[in-house]
């Protein structure tokens, strides 16, 4: 197998895959962080989730990952080595082709080194592992150098409607 064809995992427990990342593996702008580990649908309480969207910069609300965790396809958790959890990406499905990559998050301290990108290219391999054909994301556009070029996501048309919002 030429070495860019290696796999990234190797198969933990039912369920779950374990990445570490490697300095080849990250962008050339990104740092590589030294010890954190990548699961997917690792081990991850809303708590949990709640101390990473803070970090993150973000509006935390008790009970949001348990009522989304059912729905999911799958989660990437990234994690250092005393398990504090620094990096994250959910993936929604519609039970078939189609996934959606939401809420990509990493500590803010951890962020720019690789974390996100590595969290990504887990979810793209799991999500193609399950039959999917197509993972779908949306962002704002500051994102797109990240999304575009360290993920390999390529740029559709697409639509949005903010349903809070008033009616068309």
């Amino acid at each position: 197998m030429a070495p860019s064809q290696e796999p990234l995992f190797r198969a933990e427990h039912a369920g779950q895959r374990r990445l570490r990342c490697s300095e080849s593996q990250l962008s050339r702008h990104d740092a590589p962080v030294e010890n954190v580990e990548y699961r997917w649908r690792g081990a991850l309480t809303d708590a949990e989730m709640v101390d990473l969207v803070l970090a993150h910069g973000g509006r935390a609300r008790a009970g949001w990952w348990d009522q989304v965790r059912p729905h999911a396809l799958g989660w990437v958790t990234a994690r250092r080595a005393d398990g504090l959890l620094v990096g994250f990406v959910n993936v929604a499905w519609d039970g078939g082709d189609h996934a959606v990559l939401l809420d990509t998050k990493v500590r803010g301290e951890y962020q720019h080194r690789g974390i996100a990108t590595q969290v990504v290219r887990v979810a793209v391999t799991n999500s193609r592992d399950a039959g999917c054909e197509w993972l779908h994301v949306d962002f704002e556009a500051r994102l797109e150098p990240f999304y575009f070029d360290a993920c390999g996501f390529r740029p559709t048309s697409a639509g949005v409607i903010y349903l809070p919002g008033p009616q068309c």
